[in-house]
């Protein structure tokens, strides 16, 4: 009976699959665990470097190495030391066989097919003769494990790093895996410009301030306050803009709020025409922010 039933190398920092081991069976629980093995790889870089996701009948296990990891589902009954070796033994035959460089530049899922046969040859190995070990020794993997305990890790918690479960999908959609902003259009680009200008006056305002506050006994600490308080809330409205985050609506309405309280409270030291300037400028951009949406990333790296 077959201990290994299935095998992926992946690329690290975006999950992209590289090659994988040919599977002809109709186990429900394989198929299941070869859809989270998708979910997995694309959080590979928050893992540690080896670890196992363990389920009823069948674990995932998985073995990172130099920008690369070696996946597989094997039979629960498999001892963790086997599974190992089997991906260590993966891991020197895709080095010793594959160009670095190419691995990095691969743009489609699966570049590497004719390492297939040599992922089949190395399962039928194992799962026939108890394993070829081409570069380590099941002993030398068993006192390994015994030095670096092995992480056992939960699907849950799987899930909840790459984003995709318990409504927490929007907190990891900020590394850019699975979703981005649509693109900037010429009006936000206006507006960055405006906030950048709103910004760059705000602070010279502020530091040049700080001067006479310091030899008029800092009568003026709040007007500097206040310059300095509006430039951090533009360069708080430009970030908002260009890099998705949660709570996005009320982070904008907040530093919209201060600019306009900050604008108020230096009403003499601009004229209406500043102020009516600074606040357009403001309302523009927190306006643009709210309106730019999230995009879907299509994804045709499935396992």
């Amino acid at each position: 009976m077959s201990l290994i039933l299935f095998a992926l190398v992946v690329r690290v920092r975006d999950g992209l699959p590289l090659s994988a081991s040919t599977d002809f069976q109709h186990n429900p629980e394989l198929q299941e665990r070869k859809q989270q093995l998708r979910t997995i790889s694309k959080a590979l870089s928050l893992f540690p470097d080896r670890g196992v996701v363990k389920g009823h009948d069948l674990n995932i296990y998985f073995l990172s190495s130099e920008g690369v990891s070696y996946m597989s589902v094997c039979d629960a009954r498999l001892p963790a030391a086997m599974a190992f070796c089997f991906l260590e033994d993966l891991r020197w035959e895709f080095t010793a066989h594959m160009d670095s460089a190419k691995v990095a530049l691969a743009a489609r899922p699966y570049p590497f097919l004719e390492f297939d046969n040599s992922i089949a040859w190395l399962q039928q190995q194992y799962n026939q003769r108890g394993g070829p070990a081409l570069e380590v020794t099941l002993t030398e993997v068993q006192e390994d494990l015994k030095t670096r305990p092995l992480q056992i890790l939960t699907l849950e918690e799987v899930e909840f790093t790459n984003g995709s479960a318990n409504g927490h999908a929007e907190q990891f959609s900020e590394s850019g895996q699975n979703q981005r902003l649509e693109p900037v259009t010429a009006p936000g680009i206006l507006s960055l410009v405006l906030n950048i200008m709103c910004s760059s006056l705000n602070l010279i305002r502020g530091v040049h301030l700080i001067e006479y506050t310091f030899q008029d006994d800092y009568e003026g600490i709040w007007n500097v306050v206040a310059f300095l308080l509006a430039f951090l809330c533009c360069v708080g409205q430009c970030h908002l803009y260009l890099f998705h985050s949660s709570l996005k609506r009320v982070k904008s309405l907040t530093l919209l709020s201060v600019v306009v309280v900050c604008n108020c409270f230096l009403f003499g030291l601009r004229n209406v025409w500043q102020l009516l300037f600074h606040l357009a400028v403001a309302v523009l951009v927190t306006l643009l922010t709210l309106n730019r949406k999230l995009h879907d990333r299509t994804n045709d790296c499935g396992v």
